[in-house]
């Protein structure tokens, strides 16, 4: 049976390292910062819910429940807020994950973008569904 990606990526126990520093450097973001640093309040309570978000994202067990693209409505995004926010993602893909893997969750984190652009309005071209 072949390992799903939560797996082949060390399951949680490398997943939270990985979303911690992933989001130090968010928190440190000239153009993502402010928006995060506005509205997360409990960074440790944030990023374990991230966690269970990426977990179950990978195939592995996860106790998400939350509705992902209903929680980026209200924030007024733009398509640079995404380019930012997905460059980052895979710097920190790269630098902490193995080459298959990193190109793998920055694929999931692409397409998750995608989807989440045309839902919040911020698609940079009106007809991007298409090439999903």
């Amino acid at each position: 049976m072949e390992q799903t990606l939560f797996e082949r990526i060390g399951g949680m126990e490398k997943l939270h390292p990985f979303l911690w520093q992933f989001y130090a450097d968010v928190r440190q973001h000239q153009v993502i910062g402010p928006i995060f640093n506005a509205r997360i309040q409990n960074w440790p309570e944030h990023v374990a819910k991230i966690a269970e978000f990426w977990a179950r994202a990978t195939g592995g067990p996860s106790k998400y429940a939350g509705q992902m693209p209903l929680k980026h409505l209200s924030l007024g995004l733009a398509p640079e807020h995404f380019s930012a926010w997905l460059a980052l993602w895979d710097w920190n893909c790269i630098r902490h994950l193995t080459p298959a893997e990193a190109q793998e969750m920055s694929e999931l984190a692409h397409g998750i973008g995608r989807r989440l652009r045309q839902i919040v309005g911020a698609s940079e071209d009106p007809l991007q569904f298409l090439n999903v």
